[in-house]
């Protein structure tokens, strides 16, 4: 259990008194709680490339934090009326569909690497967590939250598409065709 394993782990804990305080109105603790985890994120795997300590412990459990994550906080914020749910049907569907193609990718001995794409659809599905949860009654900052949500929904998408064009023959190979 190396230390970007122990912030992968901690990063999952972090989510129930997350949601617990997200859930019982106590915004900025909970924000912090989210921004601290999602910092575990971009922390881990930087440690893990530099000092080679990547495990498949870590391959695994990584993304799979990082969608409970980001998922837990979406389906909190449709429960708190922050978040329309057909945003969030979207976005979980788009992980179902990528974590479908990867696994299918494994069974054949294919690694499949995020792409730019999924890293800014990433960063942007966190800065509207934030903006949603600070939940800021101010006009410009309701518009940019607005924005962000639209921008953060279509890099799901395109993030999506790119990744089955450049991965079909995963589809092929896997015995899909």
């Amino acid at each position: 259990m190396n230390l970007p394993n122990k912030l992968t782990v901690m990063r999952m804990i972090m989510i129930v008194p997350f949601v617990v305080l997200l859930l019982c109105g106590q915004d900025y603790i909970a924000c912090a709680i989210f921004i601290l985890a999602s910092l575990t994120d971009l922390l881990d795997g930087k440690i893990a490339r530099k000092y080679n300590l990547v495990t498949n412990f870590g391959k695994f459990m990584d993304p799979l934090a990082d969608k409970l994550l980001v998922c837990a906080a979406m389906i909190c914020l449709v429960d708190m009326g922050r978040l329309a749910s057909w945003i969030v049907i979207i976005i979980i569907s788009r992980e179902f569909i990528i974590s479908g193609f990867r696994l299918i990718a494994s069974d054949n001995g294919v690694v499949i690497a995020a792409s730019y794409w999924g890293k800014f659809k990433t960063t942007f599905q966190m800065i509207m967590i934030v903006l949603l949860i600070l939940n800021i009654n101010n006009s410009i900052v309701s518009l940019i939250t607005t924005a962000v949500v639209y921008i953060a929904l279509a890099l799901t998408v395109i993030s999506l598409v790119d990744y089955i064009i450049k991965n079909k023959n995963v589809m092929k190979d896997g015995g899909m065709e």
